[in-house]
């Protein structure tokens, strides 16, 4: 797909979790018909990104190699960055038992 890449070389679909085109694919030829299950085999898509960066050409890579015309592919949902809290930021809030 796309430029001829020297032998070896890994091009990443998804840079927030490090996948390749070739785990994309081989998460093809192992039986993913979506994008929603491409996300679950390799991750692509989980990132800090949700998807953003990498969905689209995911949702190429699914289409080409099962010959599906790009309107025919499930469109999957983005969801909300959630931010890391850090234990300090926690440290004053009180737990309330709701036992009575």
């Amino acid at each position: 797909m796309g430029k001829a890449r020297n032998e070896g070389e890994q091009r990443f679909v998804c840079r927030c979790e490090e996948v390749t085109e070739e785990e994309i694919l081989e998460a093809i030829r192992a039986g993913a018909k979506s994008v929603v299950e491409i996300k679950r085999w390799t991750r692509a898509g989980m990132g800090i990104c949700q998807g953003r960066s990498c969905r689209r050409l995911v949702e190429k890579i699914l289409s080409v190699e099962l010959n599906l015309k790009p309107e025919d592919i499930e469109i999957s949902s983005f969801r909300q960055p959630v931010r890391p809290v850090s234990i300090q930021s926690m440290e004053g809030l009180s737990i309330q038992s709701k036992e009575k």
